[in-house]
């Protein structure tokens, strides 16, 4: 019974659920059919709205283009109309606002390359002539002010100012009735020129003075960079070298630099040139680390990223005050050549070879090439004269004729005069090692020095022995060289030419010394013995009375006398 039924209760649930199944289909393919008309209409309605969808995006890209061409016409109108909105600003200058009349002018410039670039505007000609002519006047205009400004705040420097800046070692002395140079009182060195270059040179620091307002230089720049852009390049640079060269040339002269010819060194007495040579030797130095070097500063903050513009105006500037102090240097390396101007020769090799190298950068570029070659000329022209000198020196101690008679045959004027003359040279031993050097044939400098120091107690000694030859009395001739080599030896053995020449050449000239001195006591004692012999024999003959009434004693006594003074002299 159970079984049949639960048949039966399956039955009838597999045959509900096929019906379910069944309106699951017929109710999923209404869907299909409703939803593929749907996508049918989709379809068309697309189709339909396409043409608006195009005329839209026609109408947007109509917008957008003609927002772009009101866009252009306003800028271009704009450009129509800037040359009346700055015209009014451009004729009044730049004097009350530099800043705004300098933004005027690049409107107007701009406007300029618009028109130019754009010439098929109508009325582009006319409008490209109006703002040209305008523009030539703001040039004008920028061009006044460039001057005026530049030439309000170019001062000449006072020497007071520039002593300042100097090392407080190298700073004149004030009031000093010794003064030479300066014609406002001061003394410029109580040093000599040769302590003043080995102070110039030890680690001295020099403050570069300021020559315009800091706050200037931005305005002078500006008012550059315009006018170079607007191609006023040389109007821009005759007006900075004619303010700033005059200056420059009158804070030399007022220093108390001149422009010397060879003819003026040739006149002048040696003790005002020698004055004058040291004057320049300063006045080199002040000009080189103070006054270029300030304008080569100047200069580069004016003409920042406009070179070469600004190198060349610098040369320009630079140029005639540069000349002027070298002329003086060329006129003394030209003019004749005496023993005395070999050592202000050798301070001013010293001063140039010093400031060379500064001189290679403050007046570097090509626009400065002139002024650097000439300043190497002018150093070996000094290292060649001075070299040339030395020589001479040697030649004219050897060739000296002085006939100053020495009687009692003590030291020759002329082997003082040498001895200092050479010690003298040994403050300048690394001055002259360096011309050696750059002038020698391979040897070393020193060995070079020595051998030049040499020569000329060679050329001394030869002098000597000729001088010596005016004696009549052999005896006089020995102790007068005796003298003088003895003279040399001491002060060689007192001084740094010890070093140079050696202890061999002391000895040797200390052996010739001896050799004189056993010549010179030979002849002075041998005539006093002679004389005793004689009146030994006259004594013996006459009873002990000469035949000339003692005449023979008294010349006796007369020679031992003067042979004891002698020896005194040498042994002194």
């Amino acid at each position: 019974m159970g079984a049949p039924l639960v048949m039966e209760i399956l039955t009838e649930r597999a045959h509900f659920m096929r019906e379910s199944l069944n309106k699951n289909r017929t109710i999923t393919d209404g869907m299909v059919s409703i939803l593929g008309s749907f996508d049918h209409r989709l379809s068309a309605l697309e189709t339909a709205m396409r043409p608006t969808q195009v005329r839209t995006h026609a109408i947007r890209k109509a917008h957008e283009n003609i927002d772009k061409t009101l866009k252009a016409a306003e800028v271009i109108l704009a450009q129509f109309d800037i040359s009346r909105q700055v015209e009014a600003k451009i004729i009044k200058g730049p004097r009350e606002d530099l800043e705004s009349y300098l933004a005027a002018v690049d409107q107007l410039r701009n406007n300029v390359e618009f028109f130019s670039s754009n010439k098929s505007f109508k009325s582009s000609d006319g409008v490209l002539t109006n703002a040209n002519n305008l523009l030539a006047k703001a040039m004008l205009k920028l061009e006044e002010e460039f001057k005026q400004l530049l030439s309000t705040y170019s001062k000449v420097v006072e020497p007071e100012r520039l002593f300042e800046c100097l090392p407080n070692s190298l700073r004149p002395s004030s009031g000093s009735p010794s003064n030479q140079g300066d014609p406002n009182g001061r003394k410029i060195s109580p040093m000599s020129h040769h302590e003043q270059i080995a102070k110039g040179t030890e680690g001295s620091t020099y403050t570069v003075p300021t020559f315009i307002p800091p706050r200037i230089i931005p305005q002078l720049h500006d008012l550059v960079r315009r006018m170079v852009e607007a191609g006023h390049e040389q109007q821009c640079l005759k007006i900075y070298r004619d303010t700033r060269a005059s200056v420059l040339e009158q804070s030399l002269r007022k220093l108390g630099v001149e422009k010397l010819t060879k003819d003026d060194v040739q006149k002048m007495q040696w003790e005002v040139l020698e004055g004058k040579i040291g004057n320049w030797i300063h006045f080199m130095r002040i000009a080189v680390k103070l006054l270029f070097a300030g304008e080569r500063k100047v200069c580069d903050q004016i003409f920042e990223d406009l070179d070469p513009l600004g190198n060349q105006c610098f040369a320009e500037v630079t140029m005639s005050s540069v000349i002027m102090l070298l002329s003086f240097g060329e006129a003394i390396a030209k003019s004749k050549r005496s023993p005395e101007k070999l050592f202000v020769l050798l301070d001013m090799y010293e001063t140039m070879r010093e400031l060379l190298p500064e001189i290679e950068v403050i007046f570097g570029g090509k626009a400065s090439a002139e002024m650097r070659e000439a300043a190497l000329s002018l150093t070996k022209r000094l290292a060649q004269t001075a070299q040339d000198t030395f020589g001479d020196f040697e030649e004219a101690v050897e060739k000296d004729a002085t006939k100053t008679s020495i009687l009692d045959g003590t030291v020759h004027p002329l082997t003082s005069y040498v001895i200092n003359y050479v010690k003298f040279l040994f403050d300048y031993q690394s001055t002259l090692k360096q011309l050696f050097q750059e002038n020698g044939n391979g040897g070393s400098s020193n060995s070079q020095l020595a051998v030049a120091t040499k020569r000329i107690m060679s050329a001394l000694q030869t002098n000597l022995d000729g001088k010596s030859k005016q004696y009549k009395d052999p005896a006089l001739t020995h102790l007068f060289i005796m003298n003088n080599i003895h003279y040399m030896v001491r002060s060689v053995r007192r001084s740094e030419a010890k070093d140079l020449l050696g202890d061999e050449w002391v000895q040797i000239h200390r052996r010739i010394v001896q050799q004189h001195a056993n010549h010179y006591r030979r002849n002075a004692w041998g005539k006093i013995l002679q004389c005793l012999t004689v009146q030994g024999l006259s004594s013996s003959g006459s009873g002990g009375l000469s035949t000339d009434g003692g005449t023979s004693s008294s010349v006796s006594r007369a020679l031992l006398k003067e042979s004891k003074m002698n020896t005194l002299m040498f042994i002194l």
